[in-house]
């Protein structure tokens, strides 16, 4: 059987990753060759300022109407009582503002006062966990479904989602948001939907996005070792992460980034954008 490229897309609330992969499916051994070309682009593909200055204030600001409204739903309960028990972490992490609550509360109007009190706090200290990433997720399905969110997309990306799958690659995404808001971003973007495109999602039940142990997981799951996998991050620390699982990273110099520091250039090349990067499939 012919070589398969794999690309497993890392997409944080922060900015944009990935690992290129390329898979022998006929051994289960992975094998990659990359070119990188000059290129003067500075692009992302999706911009901080929109998840900052969009997606996070909607999740604000509906989340009282939409857990009151969707009260009964299973999906609802679900996220009320992982927000509860998550109340219970950030108090004993001491995160200012959180109020208890109580779990023999009955009182509906109470629990969504404190609820919501906790879930904006959360949001302003961008707490990357499952139960506010699934809340988020499930507003954002209201607001995408009313036409009042579109999944905001650089011009390049659907391009190169076009190029990569004509040349035999395969995309996973991983996201600190859970796989249900990856699938809503891509799958209501402004340029389409974008699904077809992704072989598969990743989220934090892999493991958080600067722990080693998480690349670990994800290696497993594609079956594929670490000497094989390259890694792009504009995140030093998780190339770190990434690199102790035996990973090469590479890291994305992006504008509105933290700059990087003088040693994160010396230990990792540092590429711009997906244009310096020119995957080619083994011989």
């Amino acid at each position: 059987m012919k070589d398969e490229l794999n690309v497993l897309i890392q997409l944080s609330s922060l900015a944009f990753h990935w690992i290129d992969l390329i898979n022998n499916s006929s051994d289960l051994t992975c094998r990659l060759s990359t070119e990188l070309t000059p290129s003067n682009r500075v692009e992302r593909i999706i911009p901080w300022l929109y998840v900052k200055d969009t997606l996070f204030p909607f999740s604000v600001e509906h989340a009282e109407k939409y857990i009151t409204a969707n009260w009964d739903r299973n999906e609802t309960q679900d996220a009320v009582n992982a927000l509860i028990q998550q109340a219970k972490v950030d108090i004993k992490n001491n995160i200012e503002g959180i109020v208890p609550i109580s779990e023999e509360e009955t009182n509906k109007d109470k629990i969504i006062e404190a609820v919501v009190k906790n879930f904006r706090i959360q949001v302003k200290n961008d707490l990357k966990v499952a139960p506010v990433k699934n809340l988020q997720g499930l507003i954002w399905q209201e607001g995408y479904k009313s036409g009042s969110v579109k999944g905001h997309i650089y011009d390049d990306i659907p391009r190169a989602f076009s190029n990569w799958q004509n040349n035999g690659v395969k995309l996973y995404i991983y996201s600190s948001g859970s796989v249900h808001a990856q699938k809503l971003l891509y799958g209501s973007s402004e340029s389409g939907d974008l699904l077809p495109y992704i072989a598969g999602h990743f989220d934090t039940k892999v493991g958080m996005k600067q722990e080693t142990k998480s690349y670990e997981n994800i290696l497993n799951e594609i079956k594929c070792n670490g000497s094989d996998v390259v890694f792009f991050t504009d995140i030093p620390k998780e190339a770190y992460a990434a690199k102790a699982a035996g990973i090469r990273a590479i890291l994305l110099d992006r504008p509105g980034n933290a700059p990087l520091s003088q040693e994160d250039r010396a230990v990792f090349k540092v590429i711009k954008t997906f244009d310096e990067v020119n995957i080619k499939l083994p011989e």
